[in-house]
């Protein structure tokens, strides 16, 4: 337990610090956010705001597990994987904001070239914990053997790498608003570390390979963010960019995959989740009717903006959803466990 709090303090900490000087650094140079032409009015304001502030998340996530495993900690295959895998998504936003600023238009990367990226660093991340960890390759809920559907290496190669870019995405679209994505991350962070230590505390049910080294992952991930937000809150004095909402997006799914409780992901997520299926459900009732739309604008938070909600309501009340759903995720973990319990 020390350990976490040691890892989540030290990665606030450092994003909190580390993110000011981004600010200054990034506003000195004039590097700024450029927005959407079709966006709502009251975001062109926004206009030149400092982005790529998902460094700071990163290197805060990097700092706050290699410091805390100096306290009777020790690196695991597991651990570094889901790092790695951060980091590695970290850098396709990375690139994708910088060519954005670059061109002086919110352009990056092609979709297709950053797909291209993600789909790397899944593949490397799937394939890694496969060969290298004892992760159970069955579908699972709770714990690996509910359902226990087993999908063999290959099977759960190609699941996991679905999970990390439509979770990577999702957090991509989210972060639309001051602090929307990162508010609700928070809550799924903190969740998935629960989990983690609760599988790491119970290992003869859960059989989870370096429980207590997943769960500093999920707390400082909670840490970095939470330091993050206090620039970030409305109005946001620096964007966290496709380095930060895509990195966060890997992490969560690699902590689910981890852990695994693949299918409580999209519930702890569901925000995110529902942020994607508005666009989807926009494109394709566009397409299908000529011209027609569900929503006034996808992702469905900017559909509440134009509807009349001030922007800071929106984001309010998108994080009270997320903290129910985590907790909705915890109840679930939860009451499976006691259910083992009442049938032993």
């Amino acid at each position: 337990m020390t350990r976490l709090l040691i890892a989540a303090a030290i990665a606030m900490v450092t994003s909190l610090v580390g993110t000011h000087f981004l600010i200054q650094w990034l506003t000195q140079r004039g590097i700024g956010q450029p927005i959407r032409d079709d966006g709502p009015d009251g975001h062109h304001v926004k206009a030149g705001t400092p982005t790529m502030g998902g460094i700071a998340i990163v290197a805060a996530i990097f700092v706050g597990y290699a410091i805390s495993d100096l306290y009777n900690g020790i690196y695991t295959r597991t651990g570094l994987l889901i790092l790695a895998a951060i980091m590695g998504a970290g850098f396709v936003g990375f690139v994708d904001d910088l060519l954005k600023i670059r061109n002086e238009r919110n352009l990056g990367l092609t979709s297709r070239t950053k797909m291209i990226g993600l789909i790397a660093v899944a593949l490397g991340f799937s394939i890694l914990m496969v060969t290298l960890t004892d992760v159970h390759t069955e579908v699972s809920f709770t714990r690996w053997n509910s359902p226990g559907w087993d999908l063999g290496p290959v099977g759960w190669v190609l699941w996991a790498t679905f999970l990390i870019i439509a979770m990577s995405n999702a957090v991509n679209l989210t972060d639309g608003l001051d602090g929307l994505a990162g508010g609700s991350a928070i809550f799924a962070s903190a969740a998935f570390a629960v989990i983690a230590f609760w599988a790491f505390r119970n290992q003869e049910i859960y059989d989870v390979a370096h429980g207590l080294d997943i769960a500093v992952i999920g707390v400082t991930m909670m840490g970095a963010i939470t330091g993050f937000l206090w620039w970030n809150a409305a109005p946001a004095q620096i964007f966290m960019g496709d380095t930060g909402s895509l990195a966060i997006g890997t992490g969560l799914a690699c902590l689910s995959l981890a852990t695994n409780t693949h299918l409580l992901l999209p519930i702890i997520g569901l925000v995110f989740v529902g942020e994607t299926v508005s666009v989807i459900l926009q494109v394709g009732f566009f397409k299908l009717t000529g011209g027609r739309r569900i929503f006034r604008m996808a992702p469905v938070h900017h559909h509440f903006e134009l509807s009349g909600w001030p922007e800071t309501t929106v984001i309010i009340r998108f994080w009270i959803i997320g903290g129910l759903l985590a907790g909705l995720g915890l109840a679930l973990f939860y009451g499976d466990f006691v259910a083992i319990g009442a049938a032993d």
